[in-house]
């Protein structure tokens, strides 16, 4: 085989899986977590939609929400990032007005929201919907008479996010299972894993890490790069402590044109799936 065939074949191959891992990277994975409470007595479903950067799931969102569907949660969650710093927001909107049509919901912002001109002008069109939008405040849900409340706090928002907290705390009701939306899931750990004397909140979901972005199966687990972490991050994707608190950390659901830059290899968007139950605490 000549040097020049070779050449061709080689870059042939390199090109297939580029395209390959490109188109893969386009494709939705639901992600299931169980956790286990004491305050919980009948299950409970949650799904998480973090980090969507106004990114399409077919014809008016109807991939997305048809996803959102076959899961029939009890409480859908927005997480940081729903918008990009540049760029529309019509297909975050339409996806959180589909939501609020059949689910209870709550919204807490990111970076990129609170980073754009049009922010508050966001801000009023999530209100308009129906959706509260958290920061340093909570909302109370009733499902099937489990007492449940949302808190969030958000970036640089009016408020700081100690300031944020120390709000969710003067609010907070131990008797309720205490869910905590919080964006930056490195910055949670140094909000939370303190010596103060404060009730731990059963469980943090967090984003802005986009699974790492670049991941290989059982050697980057967590992923190359995170924003924030830098180089070889530790909190990107799964399960973790965050003092005495629980911490889901999604992927989130940026496709590869929202990160052209820095595009997701092996780590696909995640719709995250969470069912509390009754048991331990964990």
């Amino acid at each position: 085989m000549s040097s020049k065939k070779r050449r061709r074949i080689i870059a042939g191959a390199v090109s297939a899986l580029v395209i390959f891992l490109y188109i893969w990277g386009f494709r939705l994975e639901k992600v299931n977590y169980n956790i286990t409470s004491n305050k919980i007595n009948d299950d409970v479903k949650i799904v998480f939609v973090s980090d969507l950067h106004d990114c399409v799931y077919g014809k008016n969102q109807s991939g997305l929400m048809e996803e959102i569907e076959i899961e029939n949660p009890d409480i859908v969650l927005f997480g940081g990032d729903v918008i990009d710093s540049a760029g529309g927001s019509d297909d975050a909107l339409e996806i959180m007005r589909l939501v609020k049509e059949k689910y209870p919901c709550a919204y807490s912002a990111g970076n990129h929201e609170v980073v754009r001109d049009d922010c508050e002008e966001f801000f009023e069109d999530v209100s308009e919907i129906g959706i509260p939008i958290l920061y340093g405040q909570f909302c109370e849900m009733n499902v099937k008479g489990q007492k449940i409340r949302v808190y969030g706090i958000i970036d640089s928002y009016e408020k700081d996010k100690h300031e944020q907290l120390d709000e969710c705390y003067d609010n907070f009701d131990d008797s309720y299972y205490n869910i905590l939306l919080a964006h930056q899931p490195e910055q949670c750990v140094d909000l939370l894993d303190t010596d103060e004397d404060v009730p731990p909140f059963d469980l943090v979901l967090s984003g802005h890490a986009h699974g790492g972005q670049w991941r290989l199966p059982y050697i980057l687990e967590q992923g190359l790069y995170a924003p924030d972490q830098g180089i070889f991050p530790e909190r990107t994707t799964g399960v973790f402590e965050c003092g005495s608190s629980v911490q889901i950390v999604s992927r989130g659901l940026a496709r590869p044109l929202r990160m052209i830059f820095i595009p997701r290899i092996f780590n696909r968007p995640e719709l995250s799936v969470i069912t509390l139950s009754k048991g331990e605490n964990k």
